[in-house]
């Protein structure tokens, strides 16, 4: 396992309206660089804990799909989901809100690769990243800072 890859940023926006924006999966795609939409699977259609959801991912002319399970949905607080191919464990991905005293937040935005070594060259060779934890934290600079932009504007 991986360490952990690490990114906060302040938004001038209340925990609940962030929380609000990350757990609508559909939306993935206005924030993220590499995800290009996501949709529910399956009878549940929202954030609970157990709902699955399909990733359409791209990078250059690479294209995937990575299925995910919601693994934490507390609103105003945190959103976080695994990916898995098939019985492998690929990822953990952690959206946490802590508000502060300005009615803002601090979101902080972390992921750990799960993948043994074989799997990870494999999921490099597929997507085309050499070094995916400068390439996941490149991604979490814009995906925060596009968010950002998205609660801050209403």
């Amino acid at each position: 396992m991986a360490e952990p890859v690490v990114v906060s940023r302040r938004v001038a926006a209340s925990p609940d309206r962030v929380w609000g924006l990350i757990a609508d999966i559909s939306r993935m795609g206005e924030w993220s660089p590499e995800t290009t939409r996501c949709r529910w699977v399956g009878k549940v259609t929202g954030p609970q804990v157990g709902a699955r959801f399909v990733g359409q991912n791209r990078n250059g002319k690479r294209r995937w799909a990575t299925p995910c399970v919601v693994t934490q949905s507390t609103p105003g607080r945190t959103f976080a989901y695994r990916v898995n191919v098939g019985p492998v464990q690929i990822a953990t991905w952690t959206y946490d809100i802590e508000p502060t005293d300005n009615g803002g937040c601090v979101v902080t935005e972390s992921t750990v690769n799960l993948e043994n070594k074989v799997v990870a060259k494999l999921g490099d060779l597929m997507t085309n990243v050499k070094d995916r934890a400068e390439h996941n934290r490149a991604n979490m600079e814009v995906t925060l800072a596009r968010l950002a932009a998205a609660a801050e504007s209403a």
